[in-house]
């Protein structure tokens, strides 16, 4: 019996790249790991990377990596091409396996600011807010009554005057989890508090061993920094998340034209050495453990240096990278969804479905940032968050494989029958037709009177209101007891809007 998952969309993939240009980029990706090689701050990694067989060289501030060919072949046929993101809900688990291109929809990013709108009439009024514990906690329970939305990466940066680098981890983790049912996904600030998160995971999840079959959390970590410098405190955090064999994504997030290559293969080329590089890291360090290939490029914005999420190239770099995955047998982590303006509005729509409506098409497994992320990624706003739930829910619609099968054959020359033997011979009388495709009466959010921002606004309230599924008091009750750290506020926090 197949376990419980969230369906996502099963697409069959498109590809940009031939079989040789995908061999090449392979090819040219493995050289760079060679010659320049990685620029690596962490002993402990450099160590652990010679010992695997790589060339270590030493310089004044670091030490050079030369990655053999043969220790990527190592590392990535030891990466599982099947993984399991768990969540507290069964039905919201994910299985993200690499021969199997079902894609799903996450949030991302940890914003500085919670963009609050309110009306005057009909004219939206705009109010920046700094993140906190009571935004995050909010922005979890939406995404827990968004329909499309299928994982949540935390999307509020937590700046509360309480919170400091050693118990920021566990109250982001716990905030995101006391609101929500599916699984919650984050970085690690302070390497100090993983065994802390880890056993509010294994809470959760019921135990050890029911935390390696149902991971509910799991985590996030661009170990190299563009170009090709492994950065000291994330290769230690690598390690040591890996050690756990918790979930991992791989990530990296180079800007064409300031620290990658403008042109498709230089970047693709790049990106792809650095993701190697760090999967190779978390391989070494425990093999078999479950990783994600994340791949986040971005353009950068030629008149003020920006990160640059809405031109066209951003769609390029994001489809080869997913046909790289798939052919090293990797789940992929993929991005889409940002806008670079700082509101709601037809800019923020047009870029944001630029690369919804084309990521997908890759067949990556996971994509991340498609919810309500403005001004790059510096602002979330809910509103924006309804409205792309929408959007990708006509997305998936789009994307989802026609419903033709020899079994409804009779049902519809019989329903095509009697129409034909009515008056008026309209199949409006007739629905639902024989067929399990969804209906679109009109777009999601039509609204007459104040068009759909208005509307998204008013479904934000009306999910505000909807009853919270926290943990259960005794789970907290252990959490709190056995997790230093924990604030009250988290626990409380988030149960109805302002």
């Amino acid at each position: 019996m197949e376990p419980k998952q969230r369906e996502g969309v099963l697409v069959v993939p498109q590809e940009r790249l031939n079989e040789k240009q995908v061999r090449l980029i392979d090819g040219i990706s493995r050289e760079i790991l060679e010659d320049p090689g990685i620029l690596c701050y962490n002993r402990e990694a450099a160590e652990i990377f010679k010992n695997g067989g790589a060339r270590v060289e030493e310089l004044n501030d670091c030490v050079r990596l030369r990655i053999p060919s043969s220790l990527v072949d190592t590392t990535v046929a030891s990466a599982p091409s099947r993984i399991v993101l768990g969540a507290r809900s069964p039905d919201n688990r994910l299985i993200l396996d690499a021969a199997e291109p079902r894609v799903r929809f996450a949030s991302g990013s940890e914003c500085n600011v919670w963009l609050d709108i309110g009306f005057e009439g009909d004219r939206p009024v705009y109010k920046r807010r700094n993140g906190s514990i009571d935004y995050l906690c909010r922005a979890a329970h939406l995404a827990d009554n968004l329909e499309n939305l299928d994982a949540f990466i935390r999307c509020v940066n937590i700046q509360d005057e309480q919170i400091n680098t050693g118990n920021k981890d566990v109250n982001k983790f716990l905030a995101s989890l006391n609101n929500i049912t599916k699984h919650v996904q984050a970085g690690l600030t302070d390497l100090n508090a993983l065994e802390h998160v880890i056993r509010m995971g294994r809470i959760i999840a019921g135990g050890e061993s029911e935390f390696s079959e149902n991971p509910v959390l799991s985590f996030i970590a661009c170990v190299v920094k563009s170009p090709l410098q492994m950065v000291d405190d994330t290769a230690a955090k690598v390690i040591a998340i890996s050690r756990y064999r918790a979930p991992l994504v791989i990530s990296s997030s180079p800007m064409g034209g300031a620290t990658a290559p403008f042109d498709e293969f230089g970047m693709v080329s790049q990106i792809n050495a650095e993701i190697l590089a760090g999967l190779a890291l978390n391989q070494l360090v425990a093999p078999g453990s479950p990783v994600l290939y994340g791949s986040v490029p971005v353009r950068t914005r030629l008149d003020n240096l920006n990160d640059m999420y809405g031109a066209p190239e951003f769609n390029h770099y994001h489809h080869d990278a997913a046909q790289l995955a798939r052919f090293y047998g990797l789940p992929c982590y993929s991005t889409a969804g940002v806008g670079d303006v700082s509101s709601p509005g037809i800019q923020a729509t047009a870029e944001k479905m630029l690369t919804h409506a084309y990521i997908p098409w890759t067949g990556a497994q996971y994509v991340h940032y498609a919810f309500g992320l403005l001004e790059r990624t510096n602002i979330f706003s809910p509103e924006q968050a309804v409205l792309d739930d929408a959007h990708i829910g006509i997305i998936k619609y789009n994307l989802a494989p026609p419903d033709i099968t020899p079994e409804s054959r009779q049902q519809l020359i019989a329903t095509i029958r009697e129409v034909m033997q009515t008056d008026h011979k309209t199949y409006i009388y007739h629905l639902p037709l024989p067929t399990k495709e969804r209906v679109y009466v009109r777009y999601p959010l039509e609204d007459e009177q104040g068009g759909a921002l208005l509307a998204a606004h008013r479904r934000h309230r009306e999910i505000m209101d909807v009853p919270r599924k926290p943990l259960p008091k005794e789970t907290l009750d252990r959490i709190t007891a056995e997790v230093p750290g924990i604030l009250q506020q988290t626990l409380h926090a988030g149960r109805r809007a302002s």
